[in-house]
């Protein structure tokens, strides 16, 4: 009989208390313990889930044969790198990392050192989407809205790292190519960072994808559609189902099926998937590979609506230049601007 896989978390937040309890739910799993640098809350999921708490990542790695990361992105590096060097096979949550050079030297470390590295693109792992995942096969065309309510968690980044990077995931795992041009905007509204952003992706075989990520909305949506000859699919990852119709390529006659959806918690099946390939050393759905093709597709739509921001803002400020002062009369619109100009 197997002995059971001792798994440890680093980071006991919001989502680190996720996996505490998932784990402490999986047969064929021991809750190694906890490492946070609050020792305040460690001390009190401790308690909570009745696993011992590690004062130090060497005292995790000793304790575990894997872990979870579940710090802060800023740190992903840092902590996942060490606890590869102690041993220890590990899934990071997403994004892998801040940078697409520290996921890079992820990935390194985890040739180097033969460890297992997983990344938690949770999207991946809903019911919905893996029924979806055998019925794709030559994807056309993406339509994806992932809308959040605001909550002060995951502020360290913006949208596009914090919601979208999923969908990036998603679309890129289903079309198996980079794009090759995109197109992107985005805003700040609540925080320091981008807080919604719109993404179109053209790739060289013909697909678009258009993605809008909030996390200002008053509303929680989370849904994707895909065209492809013959085949429209609407899924619905919240409520985690899915509808299919399809044309009869004889009698053109539309047809309208559910797919075929089973059920189950995604952290669950994902943190299963984990300790299957910890045990089996074999390559995870997400590896680190996956999740650095996203995270540097991700970069390059930071870089464009950077690259927007600055376009707006030469606009703005060339209208309020040309604008009268106020007080002075009704300000023009731009359509008015510039067709006196050119009158």
């Amino acid at each position: 009989m197997n002995q059971p896989i001792r798994v440890a978390v680093a980071g006991a937040g919001s989502f680190g208390q996720n996996h505490l309890r998932v784990l402490n739910e999986i047969p064929g799993v021991t809750l190694a313990g906890l490492f946070d640098t609050d020792s305040k809350r460690a001390a009190e999921m401790g308690t909570r889930f009745g696993c011992p708490v590690f004062s130090s990542l060497e005292q995790a790695a000793h304790a575990a044969e894997a872990a979870i990361v579940a710090v802060p992105t800023v740190f992903h590096a840092e902590v996942a790198g060490a606890l590869m060097k102690l041993g220890l096979d590990v899934l990071i949550e997403k994004p892998i990392a801040a940078s697409v050079e520290e996921a890079r030297n992820l990935i390194d470390l985890a040739r180097l050192h033969g460890r297992i590295l997983q990344v938690g693109h949770l999207e991946r792992y809903n019911p919905a989407l893996l029924a979806l995942r055998g019925e794709i096969t030559l994807p056309l065309f993406f339509e994806i809205h992932r809308m959040s309510l605001f909550t002060p968690r995951s502020l360290d980044i913006d949208v596009v790292l914090d919601l979208m990077i999923h969908d990036l995931d998603i679309v890129l795992s289903a079309v198996g190519e980079l794009p090759e041009e995109i197109r992107a905007s985005g805003i700040q509204i609540l925080s320091g960072k981008v807080d919604i952003a719109n993404v179109r992706l053209s790739f060289p075989g013909g697909c678009v994808a258009n993605l809008t990520a909030s996390r200002v909305s008053t509303d929680k949506v989370r849904k994707l559609r895909l065209f492809q000859p013959y085949q429209y699919y609407s899924v619905d990852y919240t409520r985690r189902e899915g509808v299919v119709f399809e044309v009869d390529r004889q009698d053109r006659r539309i047809g309208f099926r559910q797919l075929d959806v089973q059920p189950g918690e995604p952290l669950r099946l994902e943190l299963e998937d984990f300790v299957a390939c910890v045990r089996e050393r074999r390559t995870p759905m997400v590896d680190g590979e996956a999740a650095c093709r996203a995270l540097k597709v991700a970069h390059e739509i930071l870089d464009k609506i950077e690259q927007h921001g600055q376009l707006v803002e030469r606009s703005v400020l060339a209208y309020e230049a040309r604008s009268p002062r106020e007080g002075a009369g009704r300000k023009e619109s731009g359509f008015e601007a510039k067709r006196e100009d050119s009158l």
